[in-house]
């Protein structure tokens, strides 16, 4: 449904650190505590070519999902092998291991005592995520922090 929502939505050249920028800036109006790792000086803008609203609703869902069960977000980008990876890191409790891939199962709720109380989901969001960020031709991969908190990782191709 998300995706098909999306599809009439062009791809665009994207620079994926000012979107990272953009959202963070908006977050921190708002007094949430979301940081953003900034570049290297002398650093080419890091473009990649998605949809602007499906890829900005992914990236804000990953961020928001950090605030609500680690506290905070902290956002980079990294490139590797002709791929940008963008990345949501937290210092919440984490994901448990065997858990990591069944949280893209719609409905699915790592902790279903979450489930109650305003703000807290339907068990979609993750889902919707992978789904949107598959579309574009890339992954969505969450892993457990080994200091601790997740990781969410986005990894997109170079445009």
């Amino acid at each position: 449904m998300m995706r098909d929502r999306h599809a009439a939505e062009a791809r665009q050249r994207i620079d994926a650190h000012a979107l990272l920028q953009s959202l963070a800036d908006d977050l921190r109006e708002q007094g949430q505590p979301v940081s953003v790792l900034a570049l290297a000086a002398g650093t080419a803008p890091v473009v990649v070519l998605a949809r602007p609203t499906a890829l900005r609703r992914v990236i804000g869902n990953l961020i928001g999902n950090a605030l609500r069960h680690g506290g905070s977000a902290r956002v980079s980008l990294q490139l590797d092998a002709g791929e940008a990876q963008l990345l949501i890191e937290d210092d919440g409790p984490g994901i448990p291991e065997p858990q990591l891939e069944a949280v893209f199962q719609p409905f699915y709720r790592a902790d279903p005592s979450r489930s109650s109380g305003a703000g807290t989901g339907s068990g979609l969001g993750l889902y919707i995520a992978r789904d949107l960020v598959q579309a574009e031709g890339g992954r969505l991969v969450l892993a457990n922090r080994p200091e601790g908190g997740l990781r969410a990782t986005v990894v997109l191709a170079l445009a």
